[in-house]
């Protein structure tokens, strides 16, 4: 039987980490067996800056989906993210020495190890190399070339960087965490998995994905993954605009972003107030929620303008390289209420939430096709790809523990009862002795003490000497255990009186 693939995505984000364990349904959707979340402490713009506890809030969050899956992780896919992070475009080629063979996967596997060999800047290290479109002996625009001839083989990739520091701190976390690092993605193609579907990355199509910490960016057209960017700011900036424009502490601006707060000011009438209580009996704070949403607009203005820069540095006002599926929001900023609206307001192009529920399967839980989401999503996905078993059951665990300790549990009651009424009874023949064995131990239950009487007379009749002389001794300790008892009593008395 084909063993089953069992997957889990890790997402390391600036407020908080999620673990997800999932696997294939028989339709091909993804089914989400457990997830986990806790509170991220040690992460700032999606760049770990405190070890100790970023690995507490791992082991939370881990701990929390095994319980909630039944499975036991060994290894994830993690995301990674950050301002560190940036993509170049390269192109290269190899000379094939057989031509007259067709071209293989070792074929393209040497040309991507050969750009993994460019040199990068002092710190730097190469987390993706991501073929966009191939030539063979000048011949353009092929997409996929195995099984083609050709002596010249070229390509052009969209290299991703990243500061190796950070990777290895990631990486450091999770080995401390007690498990294994089986793959780390980025995190905005993660979320591209999750939520894009194959004819909007046809058609051409921006990801946004509005995190804690960052704001990530990736642009598809022709199926193919043209452009990424990681913008270092996200939802925390607006709480902490919230927090210092209303003069109240980060966790009510939190609550008042998420309860009552818009990206669109004309949407507040400017009579609609919150009140807030105040600090260690001082007054409540009345709050103007028209303020609130003038605060909130003009920091995801800024956010959106950098994202927009971005995209026209990739050419979308290029004909050729035209956008035609627009914006795809994603992440927790996207549940910001009229964020959608001044997206499209300030870009002119569509827009839309994405949800990661097109590739779930139908009896995943509404929480899980929430867009805050879609990275661990993505992840889980990515891990699925590679055919991991990331995860094995507590049950196939438990089983080799549970069969050997009932043998040993079952064999120490009957010494105990043997040595009570019968002490010689090891020098007599084993098979001899198996036999009359239920009566004593019945009985030696209920009245050890007189039964221990009633079985020497019957010893004595039956038995050799031997056994008459171990019965006595038994007799002399049940007589000294008399005296030891009385003795005692007889001091608490003294000790009582005194």
């Amino acid at each position: 039987m084909e063993r089953e693939s069992i997957a889990v995505g890790l997402d390391i984000g600036t407020t908080k980490i999620v673990a997800m364990i999932g696997k294939k349904n028989e339709y091909g959707k993804l089914e989400i067996l457990g997830i986990g979340k806790s509170k991220s402490l040690g992460v700032a713009r999606g760049v770990v800056n405190n070890i100790t506890q970023t690995i507490q809030s791992i082991q939370q969050a881990i701990q929390e989906a095994e319980s909630n899956s039944g499975y036991r992780i060994n290894d994830v896919v993690v995301g990674i993210a950050g301002q560190h992070i940036r993509s170049i475009q390269h192109s290269d080629y190899i000379s094939r020495t057989n031509p007259d063979e067709v071209i293989g996967d070792a074929d393209i596997d040497l040309l991507i190890n050969q750009v993994h060999k460019l040199a990068m800047l002092p710190g730097e290290e190469i987390i993706h190399v991501l073929p966009q479109e191939f030539k063979i002996d000048g011949q353009g625009e092929i997409k996929e070339p195995i099984g083609m001839y050709g002596g010249r083989l070229e390509a052009s990739f969209h290299v991703v960087v990243g500061q190796a520091s950070s990777i290895r701190n990631v990486g450091r976390c999770i080995k401390s965490s007690g498990l294994d690092l089986s793959g780390l993605t980025l995190e905005p193609l993660a979320s591209a998995d999750a939520v894009l579907s194959q004819e909007e990355k046809e058609a051409g199509v921006a990801l946004i994905d509005i995190g804690g910490g960052t704001t990530d960016l990736a642009i598809f057209k022709d199926g193919i993954i043209r452009h990424t960017a990681v913008i270092p700011f996200g939802g925390n900036v607006i709480t902490d605009d919230i927090k210092e424009g209303c003069s109240i502490i980060e966790k009510q601006a939190e609550l008042l972003k998420v309860k009552f707060g818009s990206a669109w000011p004309g949407e507040n009438k400017d009579n609609e107030i919150v009140s807030i209580p105040g600090l260690r009996g001082r007054e409540p704070k009345e709050i103007s929620l028209k303020n609130l949403s003038k605060i909130i607009h003009a920091r995801v203005v800024e956010i959106v303008e950098q994202v927009f820069a971005e995209i026209k540095a990739y050419g979308h006002e290029d004909p050729r390289k035209k956008l035609i599926a627009g914006i795809v929001l994603t992440g927790g900023g996207a549940e910001l209420k009229h964020i959608k609206q001044l997206v499209e307001y300030i870009t002119g192009m569509d827009t839309r939430i994405g949800y990661p529920n097109e590739h779930l399967a139908g009896k995943s839980g509404e929480e899980i096709s929430s867009p805050l989401y879609a990275t661990a999503v993505g992840l889980v996905m990515n891990s699925l790809r590679n055919n991991t078993l990331s995860a094995t059951p507590l049950v196939e665990l438990q089983k080799p523990m549970y069969q050997q300790p009932p043998v040993v549990r079952y064999q120490q009651p009957v010494q105990p009862v043997v040595n009570a009424a019968t002490a010689a009874k090891p020098v007599t023949p084993q098979p001899q002795a198996a036999v009359p064995q239920p009566e004593p131990v019945a009985v030696t239950a209920q009245e050890p003490v007189l039964e221990t009487a009633s079985a020497t007379a019957t010893a004595t009749a039956t038995r050799p000497m031997v056994e008459n002389v171990m019965e006595e001794s038994t007799e002399k300790k049940v007589k000294r255990s008399f005296f030891d008892k009385y003795i005692d009593k007889i001091k608490d008395f003294l000790d009582n009186a005194e």
